[in-house]
């Protein structure tokens, strides 16, 4: 019984020493943020997961009338370069309305990922006025709408 307990607290003197002393390059956190992205919407959607925060780049396939129900979000399908589609939707009382919504235009959405059967919804595409949640944006035509 001795042995397990030395071996164990071995192992674990081993174990803060490489964590916590170990001499490694620092990891820049906001790249590895920004690289895992590629594909994440895919991943997402293929698991179901919903919540997932995402930065995203596709066409715009479809623009659709305003959601008026609540809160008012302007709509758009968008299309990913894998085929997968996402209806994106924009809080128009917390946001300003994207300008440049057409089929075929080029745009980049951040925002957070919620699964459906359809590819997937983007929303969350604009400042939490109450900073409690990370904040999102729509890019397109050289703009950024928040």
């Amino acid at each position: 019984m001795l042995k397990k307990i030395i071996l164990i607290g071995l192992v674990a003197s081993a174990g803060y020493y490489y964590w916590h002393k170990h001499d490694a390059t620092p990891i820049d956190l906001g790249k590895l943020a920004a690289s895992t992205d590629v594909g994440a919407a895919e991943d997402a959607y293929r698991a179901h997961r919903s919540g997932s925060v995402l930065t995203v780049e596709g066409t715009v396939e479809r623009v659709l009338g305003d959601d008026t129900h609540g809160s008012r979000h302007q709509r758009f399908i968008m299309r990913l370069p894998s085929g997968q589609t996402l209806l994106v939707a924009h809080n128009i009382d917390l946001a300003r309305r994207v300008a440049g919504l057409t089929a075929g235009a080029s745009v980049k959405v951040h925002g957070e990922y919620d699964w459906n059967e359809n590819g997937g919804l983007m929303h969350w595409t604009h400042k939490d006025p109450l900073g409690k949640h990370e904040a999102g944006w729509i890019e397109i035509g050289g703009n950024r709408y928040d």
